[in-house]
């Protein structure tokens, strides 16, 4: 019996808000929940510590991007406990996802989590994302909560193939980063997500490569 069990009416009711099947979908994020609730205890993966608030500031918040994203080879960069790439990549079985963490525990618990849910599509890299060494190998890249746009660009950019998207996830529309992006960059769209049972501003800004195009 998984220990939150209790959440499961919860969890199904906001993935099909998100238009995402109920099951085995949510045992599934809820065994990914629990694992990251009993590691939190002692080794303090998120600020946030009530499996409820987890499961809307986490597991939903991550999925409500799931639409925009497409099959194929995303890199998830400064993943933290797994968020978005390991409720993405339960989600989309179709997608090859690589999460990208510097910090030791996290990682040790990123491939534990690997382990136990048996997720073939995910891999775990122990690097900074400057530091990954493959060039052009991926068709998105996403980041959550790491830096502004022009910083994810300039730590992660070299990894996406040509024709390839940042998906980034901000809360407010974020204008001054997008005037702010570097040469070569230009936003595809901004998509206003709806997140259930969060309040609050929150978007998915697709970046690619090309001129700016004028407003």
């Amino acid at each position: 019996m998984n220990p939150l069990s209790s959440l499961m009416p919860e969890l199904e009711a906001g993935l099909v808000a998100l238009g995402l099947p109920a099951q085995p979908l949510a045992a599934r994020l809820l065994d990914y929940l629990a694992l990251l609730d009993r590691w939190n205890r002692t080794y303090n993966l998120t600020a946030i510590r009530d499996p409820r608030e987890m499961l809307s500031k986490h597991l939903l918040d991550s999925l409500s991007m799931w639409p925009h994203v497409r099959d194929g080879k995303l890199a998830d960069l400064g993943t933290g406990p797994g968020l978005p790439g390991i409720p993405l990549a339960l989600a989309r079985p179709g997608l090859q996802v690589t999460l990208v963490e510097s910090n030791g525990k996290k990682t040790r618990f990123l491939r534990e989590v690997v382990r136990q849910l048996g997720l073939a599509n995910v891999r775990v890299l122990e690097s900074r994302a400057e530091a990954v060494d493959e060039p052009g190998a991926y068709d998105q890249i996403t980041a959550r909560a790491m830096d502004t746009l022009a910083g994810i660009l300039a730590v992660g950019g070299h990894l996406l193939a040509p024709g390839g998207r940042l998906l980034a996830m901000k809360g407010q529309r974020p204008d001054a980063e997008i005037a702010a992006l570097p040469p070569g960059w230009r936003v595809e769209t901004v998509q206003p997500l709806a997140v259930p049972g969060l309040e609050g501003d929150r978007h998915l800004v697709t970046v690619t490569r090309g001129p700016a195009e004028a407003a």
